[in-house]
């Protein structure tokens, strides 16, 4: 996610607007986004839904393109984080980035397996507000359809899954220490679902983004030590089963007090009417 120590900016792209004007092509990390921190290895046959953003013309081949992450919902349907298709984060248009395309089945960014599949089409909530990071949503349509068995169902209004205390884990290929340390294999970290009232605290607006429980849910742990990190924004955040929440936004990577805040997608079904 694309997360900084001092939410400058609009809380979200310090960051990642450093890393869209190095010069295409250049051998470097992940544009700012972030990693799981405090995590294990995870592996794509267990969660076949995770896939990685990619695009090798902006942000070059070390990483096979990897800027962000994404998740797989229907056979050529794929959310992500609004912030990752932004200007900010890809240094011009998204319509003008040819090349994107998610990576699926393939633990090992660098690695042969799995497919690459070119995105035909994007969309961006309406409602996202890159300011306050609400409504923080994309959702990219294929060009070819993925196996049905690998998507991942999402929570819905109501849904138990996204409750507080719920265990759950966030993916991604991000960060792993909050000092840019990247890795090419994906990674996986337990965390719990936070109170509202624990998250408005955390982030109660001035001088950076408000939590605003609507939109938004959070997790981690009381003393930190797990979460995502820079280049794990749009990955996953799965409990139950099914998709809970989108890395989106937070303050540093497994800090204590700062726990990582995430596009709640049980407020997301309204929200993605008009991208069908």
């Amino acid at each position: 996610m694309f997360r900084t120590v001092v939410r400058a900016m609009t809380g979200l792209f310090a960051l990642v607007a450093a890393a869209a004007v190095i010069p295409l092509g250049s051998p470097v990390p992940a544009a700012a986004d972030s990693i799981v921190i405090g995590g294990q290895p995870a592996h794509v046959k267990d969660s076949p839904w995770v896939v990685a953003l990619s695009s090798r013309n902006r942000f070059g081949g070390t990483r096979a393109g990897q800027f962000c992450g994404a998740v797989l919902v229907r056979p050529t349907k794929v959310l992500t984080a609004a912030h990752c298709l932004s200007r900010e984060a890809l240094g011009i248009d998204v319509s003008q980035v040819h090349d994107l395309r998610i990576i699926a089945g393939r633990d090992e960014l660098t690695g042969s397996g799995g497919r690459e599949v070119a995105v035909k089409e994007t969309w961006i909530n309406p409602g996202y507000n890159p300011t306050t990071n609400s409504g923080d949503l994309a959702v990219l349509t294929l060009a070819d359809a993925l196996p049905g068995e690998s998507v991942i169902p999402m929570a819905t209004a109501g849904d138990r899954a996204d409750e507080p205390g719920s265990a759950a884990l966030v993916y991604g290929w991000g960060d792993t220490s909050g000092s840019g340390d990247y890795v090419t294999s994906l990674r996986s970290a337990q965390v719990r679902v936070l109170p509202d009232s624990t998250c408005e605290r955390a982030y109660p607006g001035g001088r950076g983004a408000a939590y605003e429980a609507s939109t938004m849910l959070c997790a981690g742990e009381p003393h930190g030590g797990h979460d995502a990190c820079q280049g794990d924004s749009g990955g996953p955040l799965v409990a139950g089963g099914r998709l809970i929440g989108l890395v989106s936004w937070g303050n540093g990577c497994g800090m204590a007090g700062s726990p990582g805040v995430y596009t709640r997608i049980s407020a997301a079904a309204g929200w993605m009417a008009g991208s069908s």
